[in-house]
C-alpha cells in the first residue's frame, strides 16, 4: 500500500462466484473485509477503496479452469445470461476512479445477476 499516492483510488477486482465444487467459497469475505478496512484506513487521505465482483468472466483463464459442464452452468446461472465481459467491467472501474470517488468500502457485484445480495 505504500505505493498509493497521497490521493488516489484503489479498486479490487474479485471473482465473486461459487464454482460447482465451492472451491472459492472462502475467497470473497476476506476481500470484502480488506476493502472496508482499507477504505477507513486511507479515507482521510482522499483514497477510496472499492471491490468489484464481476463473477465468472469470459477469459481464457476461466475456460482453462473449468470443465465443459461447469462452463455451461456458469453461462446459464446469470440473470442476464452468459459470462461477464471485460467491456462490461472497464466502464465501471473507470467511473469508480473518476466521478465515483465517493463510493468506498463497498463490494459492487457487477456480474449480470450471477450473485445477488
Amino acid at each position: 500500500m505504500d505505493n498509493i499516492q497521497k490521493t488516489g483510488r484503489r479498486e479490487e477486482i474479485t471473482q465473486a462466484y461459487f464454482q460447482l465444487l465451492d472451491r472459492h467459497l472462502d475467497d470473497l469475505p476476506p476481500v470484502e473485509h480488506f476493502t472496508r478496512m482499507a477504505s477507513k484506513e486511507f479515507g482521510n487521505r482522499g483514497i477510496s477503496v472499492t471491490a468489484v465482483a464481476p463473477g465468472p468472466m469470459d477469459t481464457p483463464f476461466f475456460y482453462g479452469q473449468e470443465s465443459e459442464d461447469a462452463v455451461a452452468y456458469h453461462k446459464s446461472a446469470s440473470a442476464l445470461g452468459g459470462l461477464t465481459d471485460i467491456r462490461d467491467i472497464a466502464p465501471l472501474v473507470e467511473f469508480l476512479v473518476t466521478d465515483g470517488w465517493w463510493i468506498t468500502g463497498q463490494t459492487i457485484f457487477a456480474n449480470g445477476g450471477y450473485t445477488t445480495r
